[in-house]
């Protein structure tokens, strides 16, 4: 695919005490209807853990120390852009992203959730959700990566 790379990138998977598991609904995509776990870049020469703690509380106000980390797939994921996003999204640099999820127990409140923590907001709302509902919710492209998060992670939420 035009010889590009894939984007490395670092997701979370924040699960309450009943087992539910956080997603925010994108600003960029309200018209789609879509919902994502936190998830984003992974800066250069950044450890991919920090990368997604800081992810995690740029998009939802949660900071590191009302996460206690359970697990990360054993592997990263990938997924490709639609042929219609390549070259507009990263300045064109990538086909798609390589991503480490981790999993994550928030010991929290929902009074700890604050979308507009980082400048500009990725979330206009969340919601907690059912761990098996996330592929359904996040745009096509990326259910196979949420069906493999679920399927590594289901058993310790």
């Amino acid at each position: 695919m035009n010889g590009l790379g894939y984007r490395p990138c670092a997701g979370f998977m924040l699960a309450n005490r009943q087992g539910l598991v956080f997603v925010g609904q994108r600003i960029d995509s309200q018209h789609l209807g879509a919902w994502q776990m936190p998830q984003g870049g992974i800066d250069p020469g950044e450890d991919v853990a920090e990368a997604a703690l800081r992810e995690l509380h740029e998009e939802t106000g949660i900071g590191a120390h009302l996460v206690d980390i359970i697990s990360r797939t054993r592997e990263p994921l990938r997924y490709d852009l639609p042929d219609d996003l390549i070259g507009k999204l990263w300045d064109g640099k990538y086909r798609g992203q390589e991503q480490h999820w981790f999993l994550g127990r928030f010991t929290g409140s929902d009074e700890d959730v604050n979308l507009e923590a980082h400048d500009p907001p990725e979330f206009h709302s969340w919601q907690w959700v059912e761990p098996e509902q996330l592929p359904d919710l996040i745009v096509p492209f990326k259910r196979d990566v949420y069906r493999a998060v679920v399927r590594e992670f289901i058993a310790l939420i």
